[in-house]
């Protein structure tokens, strides 16, 4: 065979300007070499056409070409660089006949990859084609490559057998026809059966008679009438001749017998027949009802009707003759789909000896009704698909065909307008199912797109088919707590690892971007210096704050951090919440006596004169308590004395005082033993031994204070500020309640206490940090003591605020206490 020529239109070269994203490197898809090894002409067509992202291309080649044979190069004819098209990664979709062939994406070169057998692939049908169908992408593209397989000569002719009888009556009338049966070439075209030839011989002549499928049956003609007695055997050669070059042929012999007797042959009332059935007509569906006379008499004029051994095996399946009538019925399932036309070949014979026959034809037309639904064939699918995938994005590409012919083969496909996928039409057989909308996992992670494709037959036909599609989850959402911030109320002195809270968030994401990891950020609002990872850790996974060390109390009133989660996204996505810990004093320290001084074994002495007079204060006992609340309050106790009656102690300001004047029988030292106890649960106290020793000197304890009293005219500076400051804050929170109080009258709502105790509670704002802790005053000889502390805490807990004054002087010892919520003061109490 010669070489290939191929011709390119405009619409060749319009592909070749619309370029190919380059992609490497390149690969053989079925790599075969190119070249033919047969001696016929090279005869090479091609056409090419475009329609959007998709073209279609079409080549001519001859059957039973070598493998590695040249078919045409792509890149070539789409006007494109072959380095772009092996760089967009071109595809051979696997719906299309790519056994066949093979491509080269380095060359574009397509090539043959198996033996072509044209009668094989199409039979007997006039032209024959494969399919090859080409994805390329960024952009996506679709080629559609038509290869036409020509028929070259290589079959001969054959008759059904190499040698048949014929027994012909001697008063065969002039021009009788005798149907021989014919010779098969499974070639097309001009290399099929062309002609017949007869050997020469003096009373036959042959007569081709040529159906409208093409094909040809040979018939013997009396041409000069028969002499039994002067021949009775005629020896003949039928030789049956295809249109190749050169042409090709077989033989038949032919011995014709020449009988006596019956001399007339029944005759039609027509030469040929026709009818018109719709497909799937029901089996006995009468389909014409044929005549034949013969005016010989008895047996001799008897006619049977039969099929003619010309019809096929295929055709004798599907219509039945009834010998006496001549009626031709349905008897076979008829599909427009696998014939449109079918020629029924019917003889006449009649009982003579010998039998006399005739000939005709009956023409059938199938009408094509809807009956074959549309197929859907997913060329490409994915079944997974990325929530962050953009819209247009391909999720598969599908192919429909309907084996009806006219409007009743062409098909639509449509999707639910209610889903976030649309189909694209590529061309004629091919939809592109695309993303229509933006995806959220979390709203929808599963589709089930249901794809209807309908025929436009009356009544239309339509299959539908389901495509699952699971969303990938992309980590798109941040990690939000239940809670905006945490209150935690814990106690001091707390079992170290205790779980004070557990603080939690959620995810909508999935996976590993759901997985969440908890960890402590130091924040405002904390004491200064103070980290709380020195006092807190939190479990990574669970959220659960526990404590690293016991809480004091007189060291940390209050505690704020934040709470940072993170998911295991990439990158990751972060939240926080800010923590309140407050810390409840507990009774863990004692007492101290800050005056009078003792030494390590709490010891002191002091002197009295005998003259002191009745209930004249001696001295004055002094302590704090570091604690806070009822834990604070202090009380005076006696618990051992000398003399039981002779000196008695306030309760509460510790005052020490004669309770009669002393006598001559009186001792000259007194030990008396004074414990502080404070109010705690359990309580805590402190014993001090004071040792009195009568003398004529005055009291040793109290003269500095005294000649201090005497000195300044009045009481020390600061006893005067502390004062002021008991009456600014008595005024101020008398203010406050006066307005909370009308407030509340005015609303009529729930008793004003409560009512407007609990709003302004949730209203006070966090304490700066300065406030907390105790104020202690060492007092001094000669000094009034006043002992002050003050104790708040941060909102949203409840506000603690106590105040204690003690103001020494010669007449009294002062306490104040603000009333407390019952909540907080049933917690102190406990």
């Amino acid at each position: 065979m010669g070489a290939v020529s191929a011709e390119r239109g405009p619409a060749a070269r319009a592909a070749s300007s619309e370029g190919i994203a380059p992609r490497a490197p390149a690969r053989m898809l079925r790599a075969g070499k190119a070249g033919w090894s047969l001696g016929l002409p090279r005869v090479f067509s091609f056409c090419l056409f475009l329609h959007s992202s998709s073209a279609q291309i079409r080549y001519s080649i001859p059957e039973e070409l070598t493998r590695g044979a040249f078919v045409g190069n792509i890149a070539k004819d789409l006007g494109t660089d072959v380095g772009k098209l092996a760089a967009a990664n071109l595809q051979v979709l696997s719906d299309s006949d790519s056994q066949y062939f093979s491509v080269n994406v380095n060359t574009g070169v397509i090539m043959v990859s198996e033996r072509i057998d044209r009668e094989q692939l199409c039979g007997q049908n006039p032209r024959c084609f494969l399919h090859l169908k080409l994805a390329i992408e960024n952009p996506v593209e679709f080629y559609r490559i038509e290869v036409e397989i020509l028929d070259i000569n290589d079959n001969s002719p054959e008759f059904p057998s190499d040698e048949v009888s014929l027994r012909i009556y001697e008063l065969a009338s002039l021009g009788a026809r005798f149907p021989i049966q014919p010779a098969q070439d499974p070639d097309v075209g001009t290399n099929t059966l062309q002609t017949y030839h007869l050997s020469a011989n003096e009373n036959f002549n042959l007569n081709v008679k040529a159906r409208t499928d093409g094909g040809k049956f040979p018939e013997l003609v009396l041409e000069r009438a028969l002499d039994r007695e002067h021949r009775a055997f005629h020896h003949l050669v039928l030789t049956a001749e295809d249109g190749g070059s050169p042409p090709k042929s077989s033989k038949m012999h032919i011995t014709i017998q020449v009988l006596d007797a019956n001399d007339n042959h029944p005759v039609f009332d027509r030469p040929s027949y026709g009818a018109r059935l719709v497909e799937n007509s029901p089996l006995g569906t009468l389909v014409v009802k044929l005549n034949a006379t013969d005016v010989d008499e008895g047996p001799n004029g008897d006619i049977r009707y039969s099929l003619s051994s010309h019809n096929s095996d295929a055709l004798r399946q599907i219509f039945a003759i009834d010998e006496q009538t001549g009626e031709i019925r349905v008897q076979g399932n008829l599909d427009f789909e696998e014939a449109t036309v079918y020629e029924i070949e019917v003889e006449a014979k009649d009982m003579g000896s010998p039998t006399m026959e005739e000939h005709c034809s009956v023409v059938v037309e199938i009408t094509d009704v809807n009956d074959n639904a549309p197929e859907v064939i997913l060329t490409s699918f994915s079944s997974s698909l990325s929530e962050d995938a953009l819209p247009g994005t391909v999720v598969a590409v599908i192919h429909v065909k309907d084996k009806d012919s006219g409007d009743q083969g062409k098909v639509q496909c449509h999707v639910s307008p209610d889903l976030p996928f649309q189909l694209r039409k590529d061309y004629e057989h091919q939809y592109s199912l695309l993303t229509r909308t933006r995806l959220d996992r979390e709203h929808v992670a599963y589709y089930n797109v249901t794809i209807s494709a309908s025929d436009l037959g009356s009544p239309p036909l339509s299959r539908h088919t389901i495509l699952p599609i699971t969303l990938v989850d992309v980590n798109d959402n941040a990690p939000q707590f239940e809670q905006a911030s945490y209150e935690v109320l814990v106690a001091e002195n707390n079992p170290v690892g205790s779980v004070l809270v557990t603080v939690s968030a959620v995810d909508p994401d999935s996976e590993q971007n759901s997985r969440l990891s908890y960890s402590i950020l130091q924040a405002g609002g904390t004491e200064p210096g103070l980290d709380p990872t020195r006092y807190l850790s939190i479990h990574p996974t669970t959220g659960q704050i526990s404590a690293k060390l016991p809480f004091d109390y007189e060291q940390t009133t209050y505690l704020q951090f934040h709470v940072e989660v993170s998911d295991g996204g990439s990158p990751a996505l972060r939240n926080r919440t800010l923590v309140h810990v407050f810390i409840a004093d507990q009774n863990d320290n004692a007492p101290r006596v800050h005056f009078p001084r003792v030494g390590e074994d709490s010891t002191t002495q002091l002197r009295i004169s005998p003259s002191t007079a009745p209930l004249a204060l001696i001295t004055k006992v002094v302590a704090i308590d570091a604690d806070s609340g009822r834990n604070a309050w202090l009380s005076y106790h006696l618990m051992e004395a000398t003399e039981p009656g002779l000196f008695s102690v306030a309760l509460r300001s510790g005052e020490i005082r004669t309770t009669r004047a002393l006598q001559e029988t009186d001792a000259s030292a007194h030990e008396l033993v004074v414990v502080v106890r404070d109010a705690g649960e359990p309580p805590l106290s402190t014993a001090v031994t004071l040792v009195v020793l009568v003398e004529e000197r005055g009291p040793e304890a109290l003269l500095g204070s005294e000649a201090q009293a005497a000195d300044g005219g009045g009481l020390p500076t600061i006893t005067i500020y502390l004062i002021a400051s008991l009456v600014l804050i008595s005024s101020v929170s008398l203010v406050g309640l006066a307005v909370l109080g009308v407030r509340c009258i005015r609303r009529g709502s729930a008793p004003a206490v409560q009512g407007c105790t609990v709003k302004s509670v949730d209203t006070l704002q966090l304490p700066p940090s300065h406030i907390f802790g105790h104020l202690h005053y060492e007092p001094k000889q000669g000094d009034t003591v006043m002992g002050v502390q003050v104790t708040a805490t941060a909102p949203p807990a409840p506000v603690l605020l106590g105040l204690k004054f003690a103001v020494l002087s010669e007449q009294r010892m002062l306490f104040f206490l603000p009333s407390l919520p019952s909540d907080v003061h049933s917690f102190l109490c406990k």
